[in-house]
């Protein structure tokens, strides 16, 4: 499991989703779709209509991998920070119950702004 108690995970970009969605398709259940996905050098997160998962890409091949799954359900509180002038990165924090603060940080061409409504839409209900 990646260890979200030290600070920030990786700085990540958007990447197309259908490239994400052939790695995580086994862990989806009825009716679940990826909405968006974000990549490192290797590690990458997808946003679902249902959950966040964190794929933690491990080994010299790659081919073993780390899936953290954290559903919107148990997000008590999240926090999005838009980049600015002159830092051009943007963050996202979420706390979930039993887990504690998850932070990521997004390249300043994230669309940070929709990430925090897709959680929004699925917190808020």
């Amino acid at each position: 499991m990646i260890d979200f108690n030290n600070g920030s995970f990786i700085k990540l970009k958007q990447t197309d989703p259908e490239n994400a969605l052939r790695v995580v398709q086994p862990l989806l259940i009825g009716g679940e779709q990826v909405l968006s996905a974000y990549k490192g050098v290797r590690d990458f997160v997808v946003f679902t209509n249902m959950r966040v998962i964190s794929v933690n890409v491990q080994g010299v091949t790659g081919k073993k991998k780390d899936f953290t799954s954290m559903p919107y359900s148990k997000i008590s509180v999240f926090s999005v920070e838009t980049s600015g002038v002159a830092d051009i990165d943007s963050e996202l924090e979420m706390w979930f119950s039993g887990l504690g603060k998850v932070h990521f940080e997004f390249t300043g061409r994230s669309d940070i702004v929709r990430i925090g409504q897709i959680i929004a839409s699925y917190t808020l209900r």
